[in-house]
């Protein structure tokens, strides 16, 4: 019997490594395509022995050639340090790699995920924020090049549904820790747990009292292969997939503090333009028609995520 071949762009990266692994798991052929920017081959050593999983060193931004039966394109830098370090690129790895995935799913006639993000929802007036909220993006910020290069690319998704009826699953992902971050990627909980790790001081943007809801890395992949999976092509989104449990920064800071048993300390820099100050999803889609939730609270996950960083610093 053939296996279902999926494709995963973005496939070395955080969340692409994990959903490799799981796919191949679930008796998938998967073909792992990463530019490797901000990907990591060591994200993906412990696959490479698998003869099901294949990997591609290619950038979506131009088009590419395989036989499969879906396509997950997770391609696309998602921390600020990396989107905006070169931010024309991120925007045309956004649109011009869904116009590219999508004229390959249209030729294959395959399910293509897109998976999109809360930061479409920018800085929000609506809280939590549900999938019909429209949002409040700055378009010529300096987080513009991914917010309005995902928002172009849900636009792209929709359009090829509706003019080339294409099968598609558009997902908004929100924060989202664990295992396979980069420690200087410039994301919160990494920065913070690396920083305890060394005993550096927590740098907090802002007062601290800006919120945000964080989901372990198994859940939202579970999220991701539930929603992909769901054969129903009248569903196709665009669906939240997050943690509806919020904290505030500094709660998250203290928290790491507490679990490492580090004697850092807590310092307060300025705020970023466009920082949103409030990101909680609605879940109410997911749970209704997926019967999806996560079940790895936030103490669990910091601790398995703490736990991956020590062996991370132990190995430089």
């Amino acid at each position: 019997m053939m296996k279902n071949r999926v494709l995963v762009t973005g496939g070395s990266g955080f969340l692409g490594s994990h959903l490799c692994e799981r796919l191949l798991d679930m008796g998938r052929e998967v073909i792992c395509v990463d530019n490797f920017f901000t990907g990591s081959k060591a994200n993906i050593l412990h696959l490479l022995d698998n003869p099901y999983f294949e990997v591609i060193r290619h950038d979506i931004t131009f088009p590419l050639y395989v036989e499969v039966d879906e396509i997950y394109n997770l391609a696309c830098p998602a921390s600020p340090i990396h989107y905006q370090h070169d931010p024309v690129q991120t925007t045309k790895t956004s649109v011009h790699g869904a116009i590219n995935m999508l004229g390959l799913a249209k030729r294959l006639r395959a399910r293509i995920f897109q998976a999109s993000t809360s930061e479409v929802y920018g800085d929000p007036e609506v809280h939590p924020q549900a999938e019909g909220y429209w949002g409040n993006v700055n378009p010529i910020g300096l987080r513009s090049c991914y917010d309005e290069g995902k928002r172009c690319a849900e636009t792209l998704f929709f359009d090829y549904h509706r003019q080339h009826r294409l099968r598609i699953k558009v997902c908004r992902i929100f924060n989202t820790y664990g295992p396979h971050m980069a420690m200087d990627d410039g994301r919160v909980v990494s920065n913070f747990v690396v920083q305890a790790l060394r005993g550096e001081d927590l740098t907090i943007y802002g007062s601290g009292e800006q919120t945000r809801s964080f989901c372990y890395v198994s859940d939202l992949v579970d999220g991701m292969v539930r929603f992909m999976e769901d054969t129903d092509d009248a569903f196709i989104g665009p669906m939240n997939l997050g943690n509806p449990d919020e904290c505030t920064i500094r709660e998250l800071a203290e928290t790491i503090i507490d679990l490492t048993g580090s004697a850092s300390k807590i310092r307060y820099t300025p705020l970023p333009s466009d920082d949103p100050l409030q990101r909680r999803p609605d879940i109410g889609l997911a749970r209704e028609t997926l019967g999806w939730k996560p079940v790895v609270d936030l103490r669990a996950g910091l601790a398995r995520t703490i736990e991956y960083f020590e062996g991370v610093l132990r190995s430089l």
